[in-house]
Formats: C-alpha cells, sequence, structure tokens
C-alpha cells in the first residue's frame, strides 16, 4: 500500500517522546489550549494541572519550570539536565517564540556553527572568521543520544557576560528528536560549563514553538538583559528558517549537499531516520514523499 503525506505521520517513535509545552508560571487559573502534533491540548489551571487530548488525560511531568505530556507511551523520562540542580545556576527561561517550519528543522538549526558569522554577525562570529574547525560527533548507543564535541569557534560576543572577543568551546546534546543541549565556554568560570537548552514543541509538520531555557553563571547580568540576548540571536535564526525551502527537513541527505561542518545534522538525521521519526522530515525536496508500507 502507498500513502502520500506531508510529514504528518504520528510515528511511534514521535508519539513515544516527552515534550515540553508550556511554562508552569504562564498557565492561568482559567486554563489554556495549545496545539501538539496536530492536536488541541487543554491544560486545566490551578492547584492540579491536568492535560487533555479530546476526552483522554495525557501523562505529564514537571521539569524546568514546564509542563511536559506526551501522546504516547515513553519507555525513557524527561531528559535529565543535572546542571539545573546546581544551587549556584541562574536558572532563565526566554519565553516561546512560534517558528513557521518544522521542529526537526529548529534542532539542525540550533546544531549548525556555519552560520555564526553570516546570521549573528558580530555576536556568535564575524565574516573575517567563517570557518568551522573540524569537531566530533556521534550517536552514542548507550544513552541513545546524538554528541558533537570538540566544537570551537572565536565569538565577538559569546554570551552576555563577555567583555569581549573569546575562543567558545561547545558541546551539544541531543537527547531527544525534539530537545537539544548546547554546553559552552562560561566567561565567568574556567571549570564549568554555561548550558542552554532548546526545547521544541512540535505543533504541526511546519509549525512549532521553541522553548528555550538557560542555566548559567553569571552573577551581573540582569534577567532582563539575558533573556533580551538570547531572544535576540533566536529572533535572528527565525528570519532563516522561515524562508527555509524545504520546510521539512529531507532526511535523504543527496537533496542537500553536506559540508565538513554538517557533521551534526548528518547524525541527527541518521538518528532520525533509524528510529523511524518521520514527522516534521520529507525524503525528498519537496513537502511530500511517498511512504510504502508492507
Amino acid at each position: 500500500m502507498t500513502t502520500e503525506t506531508d510529514g504528518s505521520v504520528l510515528d511511534p517513535a514521535t508519539l513515544d517522546q516527552w515534550y515540553c509545552i508550556q511554562n508552569l508560571a504562564e498557565i492561568p487559573p482559567s486554563g489554556l489550549t495549545t496545539r501538539l502534533l496536530g492536536q488541541d491540548i487543554f491544560i486545566t489551571g490551578g492547584e492540579a494541572l491536568v492535560a487533555r487530548c479530546g476526552d483522554r488525560e495525557l501523562p505529564v511531568r514537571l521539569r524546568y519550570g514546564y509542563l511536559w505530556v506526551t501522546l504516547g507511551a515513553p519507555n525513557t523520562d524527561v531528559p535529565h539536565i543535572s546542571e539545573a540542580d546546581e544551587p549556584d545556576r541562574r536558572y532563565v527561561p526566554c519565553g516561546a517564540v512560534k517558528v513557521k517550519s518544522s521542529a526537526p528543522r529548529v534542532i539542525e538549526n540550533f546544531l549548525d556553527m556555519a552560520h555564526f558569522p553570516f546570521v549573528h554577525t558580530d555576536i556568535l562570529g564575524s565574516e573575517a572568521h567563517p570557518e568551522v574547525e573540524k569537531y566530533k560527533c556521534e550517536i552514542r548507543r548507550d544513552v541513545d543520544e546524538v554528541w558533537a564535541t570538540d566544537c570551537v569557534f572565536t565569538q565577538p560576543q559569546a554570551a552576555k557576560s563577555a567583555s569581549g572577543a573569546i575562543r567558545t568551546d561547545y558541546i551539544y546534546r541531543i537527547t531527544t528528536p525534539f530537545t537539544v543541549l548546547l554546553y559552552k565556554t562560561c566567561p565567568m568560570s574556567e571549570t564549568r560549563w554555561d548550558v542552554i537548552c532548546l526545547f521544541v514543541q512540535p505543533m504541526e509538520p511546519g509549525l512549532c514553538r521553541a522553548h528555550p531555557v538557560m542555566f548559567l553563571l553569571d552573577e551581573t547580568s540582569t534577567d532582563a538583559d539575558l533573556i533580551g540576548f538570547q531572544q535576540v540571536i533566536f529572533l535572528q535564526d527565525r528570519i532563516i528558517l522561515e524562508n527555509q525551502r524545504p520546510r521539512l527537513l529531507p532526511l535523504e541527505p543527496r537533496f542537500e549537499t553536506p559540508t565538513r561542518a554538517d557533521a551534526s545534522s548528518i547524525a541527527y538525521r541518521r538518528w532520525l531516520k533509524e528510529k523511524g521519526c518521520v514527522y516534521g522530515t520529507t525524503l525528498g525536496p519537496a513537502d511530500t514523499f511517498t511512504v510504502t508500507a508492507a
């Protein structure tokens, strides 16, 4: 049997994930409705938070100041972020940004260092130094995560707390198909990392909300300055993402020419294919593809 799909297939790998869908502090007493994987999710307000999809009450988790839900039956919990438990870190939720792009595209963009000099000019990169140095990337089978290590980039202003250009070390950790963490050089400490998380809520195949959250070592900047700095970065990314075609993420690398700098993207796409996680993806250059079922 051949079925035409637009990337909206609710495969088991997609269903069996935990999704960050709402900042707990922003749920009104009257509740609210949001969207996840093409379904309306109603969240009740008040002391007992309940999430429903139609008549079904969904499993929930409260982590990192957010409500997480699943439409399936995950065999793992919400990703563990040990830095979130360190008492001297600043917890900085940076709001929610709606993006007219697929969730996997947003994850892939977060991994991409090559665009720093051209999209985040004079902040995360400069056009005078555009090269992405060789780094390592692997699928870690023991934890079922994708890691990119030994990433280095010279950045004019790597963080709000940075006073000048620094050579910044990065580690990327993709914990689920829709959740990615960045560990980066902390200007305030030589032995610890700043942590920036991106929790992506796929609303429709080509529409999502991104929830950036930071766990920082910064005793001087105000919350408003930290949030403003991160939002400037992400809004610059949104312009690129919403003009990128195809809007869905192609899983076949031959449709987009990869370079050495794209090692993390290649590993991420391979990982998605292995899992059979196809929501928000396409097998070809168009926004539709063909799935053949036995």
